[in-house]
């Protein structure tokens, strides 16, 4: 009788994994023409030493241009450019005018900042860690240029990175207008969704395309509010966008109501949101809808929302309101001061100082030999450190695995390629690749190791391929010992602050929602619902995010892995309360009132979250309050 294998323990299975999907064709052709052609023409003018910088800013950037909508990418990307850009201003400064002390100190602080800001969300994150990195780079990478010229080649290697972004076509915006790529083709994905929520309802399979609906509007929001010149849409086919977006939130509210229900929906019902998907993709009009069913309330709603629909798609009136989370500057300061901002500020100081000052020590105890660039340990401990990498061990073993990869790889081809023109190429060649070895945090590590590797050679240095892994192992070590030492405060600060705000999103969705039943009779009944809409998508989008924050923590070691203990329960049980609120808010447009079957739903989500309460403090209402709130 054969013996079935034993499951890998979810830190090394995290290390195994990669994502999967088609090449991005488009970003790889960015990632050739980006950081080759300006070294290259750093080279051939004289000023290898500027193309060096230039390049290096546009390898992050690369790193940066994820899929997405032009108009998102230029936030994306931009932002950690500016961060960038500025770290290698100060850097520069401070590695030229501070000893070896003071400036571990001050890079001790930065980390300290720059932490704090990574917690206030993913743009956010890259700006702090290329802040971080660029600094590292401009304090220990010894160039003629002085600090602005420096800063200005980083910025103009970004730039060109971001035009390549904005100037070349891609898949998607070969259809229709130029202007849309990523656009498009997220709101299509967003009635793709529904389609497919409402195929599973009644089956195993709904809570799992439930969340993949969630998924497909927060990618569709994030492509419609990116920054633009002007600031409504400009164009009759962007307002169509807007209004074809609108008009599928509520298809996804009723969708998810029957999903909430259970019970078998007609087959039919996915056809529909499964014509608008093509009509906005083809830009076309939507044809013949599925002829409607109206037996339940949830139906009723599904077949409103369709008719409203194809008005939208007909008439494209403009919708102003994307109902996309706002987000003040007092928000984002009390994100990171807040709970994970701070464990995750003291962290990455801890990791970028420590890896600061033994780079220096090493330095001037003439370790590094010929090398004078000592800015590898420090900024590898911030790549390590950061937690939407992965579990610490996955990083630690995929980056290690990476480098040792990468350096062995260039130290071959370094004594066969010819100098400079082979290094060039194989900086193009690298750049290249870098979009599709971000599925993987080895891979990406091994392609960044020869990106940075050949850079320096052509830079002036010598092979550097054994001392780039001894740094790497090294700063592996440091990042490994800090990230189990004992923090002030309570351990997994960023799954409760991530718990906390998707509890505050569901009590105001919930309490928006069965306030809603004595205010519908009065007033503009789309006022309320523009409100619900914007709400609930903040419940979900929060859920997710805690829901990610969750399994990430899981899947580190035991001694990390402890602190997460229950808080899947937690996200689970908020998700049903959303899900149930959605169910009461459609009910509510029908009939005006709730059943017994909604409140004692209701009810009973709400005395488990009360019985959590006391390990994880969220602020709930209790369940007595729920025949108050609803009138």
């Amino acid at each position: 009788m054969s013996r079935r294998a034993r499951p890998l323990p979810p830190w090394l299975a995290h290390a195994l994994r990669a994502q999967r999907g088609p090449v991005p064709w488009s970003a790889v052709v960015r990632g050739a023409l980006s950081a080759g052609p300006l070294l290259l023409a750093a080279v051939l003018a004289g000023r290898a030493t500027l193309g060096v910088v230039a390049a290096i800013a546009a390898m992050l950037a690369g790193i940066n241009d994820r899929p997405g909508s032009r108009r998102s990418s230029v936030h994306r990307i931009g932002v950690p450019a500016l961060a960038g850009a500025a770290g290698v201003l100060g850097g520069t400064y401070a590695g030229d005018h501070l000893g070896a002390v003071p400036l571990t100190l001050v890079l001790t602080l930065l980390g300290l900042v720059a932490g704090g800001l990574c917690a206030i969300g993913p743009v956010a994150s890259a700006a702090g860690t290329q802040v971080l990195v660029a600094t590292a780079v401009g304090a220990g990478m010894p160039l003629p240029e002085s600090a602005g010229q420096r800063a200005l080649a980083f910025l103009a290697g970004a730039a060109w990175l971001l035009v390549l972004r904005l100037a070349l076509p891609t898949p998607g915006s070969l259809a229709g207008d130029f202007r849309f790529d990523g656009e498009r083709a997220a709101v299509a994905g967003v009635y793709d969704a529904i389609a497919g929520l409402l195929d599973a309802v009644g089956t195993d399979h709904a809570l799992a395309r439930r969340a993949a609906l969630t998924a497909a509007l927060d990618q569709a929001q994030d492509a419609l509010t990116g920054p633009r010149l002007r600031r409504y849409a400009s164009s009759s086919a962007e307002r169509r966008l807007h209004a074809q977006y609108a008009a599928a939130l509520p298809l996804a509210e009723a969708a998810t109501a029957l999903a909430w229900a259970g019970e078998a929906v007609p087959a039919r019902a996915g056809e529909g949101p499964r014509r608008l998907a093509a009509a906005v993709r083809g830009s076309t009009h939507t044809g013949p809808l599925p002829a409607p069913s109206r037996s339940a309330p949830a139906l009723r709603a599904l077949d409103d929302a369709l008719l409203h629909a194809a008005e939208a798609f007909d008439r494209g009136k403009e919708n102003r309101n994307l109902h996309a989370r706002r987000r003040t500057l007092r928000d984002r300061v009390r994100a990171g001061l807040g709970a994970g901002g701070r464990e995750y500020g003291l962290r990455v100081a801890l990791c970028f100082g420590a890896a600061a000052g033994v780079a220096q020590a090493l330095h001037h105890a003439r370790w590094y030999g010929q090398h004078t660039h000592w800015y590898w340990l420090p900024a590898t401990a911030v790549f390590l450190v950061k937690p939407d990498l992965g579990p610490l061990v996955s990083r630690v073993l995929c980056r290690a695995a990476g480098t040792v990869l990468g350096a062995l790889v260039f130290a071959g081809l370094a004594a066969v390629l010819p100098r400079p023109e082979g290094l060039v190429a194989l900086v193009a060649v690298s750049g290249a690749l870098i979009p599709v070895a971000t599925r993987h945090f080895a891979a990406q590590t091994a392609v960044v190791t020869v990106l940075v590797l050949a850079l320096v050679m052509v830079g002036g240095e010598p092979q550097a391929s054994v001392g780039r892994i001894g740094e790497t192992l090294l700063a592996c070590a440091i990042v490994l010992v800090a990230g189990h030492l004992p923090m002030p405060g309570q351990r997994g600060g960023g799954v409760r602050s991530r718990l906390t705000a998707a509890a505050d999103a569901a009590t105001a969705y919930l309490t928006h929602v069965l306030g809603e039943a004595g205010t519908q009779a009065d007033g503009d009944p789309d006022a309320p619902r523009a409100v619900r809409w914007t709400l609930r998508r903040e419940a979900y989008r929060t859920l997710a995010e805690a829901r990610g924050a969750v399994a990430l923590t899981a899947a580190e070691l035991p001694a990390l892995a402890r602190h997460a203990q229950g808080a899947d329960h937690v996200v689970t049980t908020l998700e049903q309360l959303v899900d149930a609120t959605t169910a009461c808010a459609v009910h509510l447009d029908d009939t005006g009132r709730l059943t017994p079957q909604h409140t004692a739903r209701l009810t009973e989500l709400l005395d488990t979250l009360a019985g959590e309460r006391h390990h994880t403090g969220l602020r709930v209402p209790e369940a007595a309050a729920v025949p108050a709130l609803a009138g």
